[in-house]
């Protein structure tokens, strides 16, 4: 401490001979400037060291929370998608309702129609069984019934074609096994193979589908 001391007062005698004097009169001096500046560098490392321990409690707290964070977005997002998987689900069931609703509105009829071309067929027939020949003045009564029945016959096929209902007739046509049935394969001279050379009974489509297929001849290669 004295060879401290020595060095001290030897390096401020030149600028400072008061201090130079103060210290070589009291050396306790020293110490206690020693002492005082020691304990200024222990409490700026404390303080340095609270201020470094408050840093790293908030970075732990900050990724907690960034933790949590992700977990909310991840919960967020599987959320979202399925609100929009129900969303997607219920338009689809409103879809397939309204195109129910549609489809008995247009075929709620189907049963009926069918029991009515019966009755259609009947008056075809009826009207086809009257000898042409026989239609005169002289004979009024089988022309008033002829007439009769072919108005009946006109009348209901207006009615038919308003709800839909159409004849299907497809003599000459090419064969189709959605709206026509086969009864024979016939080759014929003069017609093309695949083609429809007889109607046997007149077929119906109802709105677009077929309610009762065309009974066919069907001509064939010879």
């Amino acid at each position: 401490m004295a060879a401290v001391a020595q060095c001290v007062r030897g390096a401020l005698r030149p600028r400072y001979p008061l201090l130079s004097f103060s210290l070589r009169a009291s050396p306790r001096l020293l110490c206690v400037a020693t002492q005082q500046k020691n304990t200024g560098q222990n409490l700026e490392e404390d303080q340095s060291q609270s201020q470094n321990e408050q840093k790293v409690e908030p970075s732990s707290a900050e990724k907690m929370l960034t933790e949590e964070k992700a977990k909310l977005e991840e919960q967020l997002k599987e959320v979202t998608d399925k609100y929009k998987r129900a969303l997607a689900d219920a338009e689809n069931v409103r879809q397939r309702s309204q195109k129910l609703v549609e489809e008995a509105k247009l075929y709620g009829i189907q049963s009926f129609c069918k029991d009515l071309l019966e009755v259609a067929d009947i008056l075809e027939k009826a009207t086809e069984s009257v000898p042409k020949e026989e239609i005169k003045d002289e004979n009024p009564h089988l022309k008033s019934l002829y007439e009769g029945l072919v108005m009946t016959e006109v009348q209901i096929q207006k009615v038919f074609k308003k709800h839909g209902l159409l004849r299907l007739n497809p003599v000459g046509a090419k064969f189709d096994p959605y709206e026509h049935e086969a009864l024979f394969h016939a080759p014929m001279e003069g017609k093309e193979p695949g083609t429809i050379a007889l109607v046997s009974k007149i077929g119906y489509k109802l709105h677009g589908r077929t309610l009762r297929p065309a009974l066919v001849g069907v001509v064939k290669d010879a």
